[in-house]
């Protein structure tokens, strides 16, 4: 019954991204060939809700539910690694038309192919596990 929740949080943010045809593939299409705002105007909507709510939760002290304060670390020195990591993300991401959430979203709506897409997603995370020791983090 505690992950109730969670399970309608992932309910409505499949409906949002739905309705907002984020997880269709030719909205991705369009995106990647520079052809649409669409995405791009999703993407950056995002990034500034999460940008101020990241300022709100610094600013204001605030708490977790459990009443633990919310603690915020400063990003690390060094940006390679993220620079790697998104161009990879964006290239999986850019091959197939989905990232992760949507993978679940469009499973949920019927596209069966999308279980090959989500059985690759769970190797190479399992790859990640494997050979994170010797990557240089």
């Amino acid at each position: 019954m505690n992950y109730l929740k969670y399970l309608l949080v992932g309910f409505f943010f499949g409906i949002v991204l739905t309705k907002s045809e984020a997880v269709s593939w030719y909205r991705i299409y369009e995106m990647f060939q520079f052809q649409s705002f669409h995405m791009y105007g999703i993407i950056m909507m995002a990034i500034f809700v999460g940008t101020t709510g990241i300022q709100i939760i610094k600013r204001n002290k605030l708490k977790d539910i459990d009443g633990n304060l919310l603690i915020v670390q400063d990003k690390e020195k060094g940006n390679a690694r993220y620079w790697i990591g998104g161009i990879l993300f964006g290239l999986g991401w850019a091959m197939v038309g989905a990232c992760p959430g949507p993978i679940f979203i469009l499973l949920g709506a019927g596209f069966m192919s999308v279980g090959l897409i989500l059985i690759g997603a769970i190797l190479g995370t399992f790859l990640y596990g494997v050979i994170k020791d010797k990557l240089p983090h």
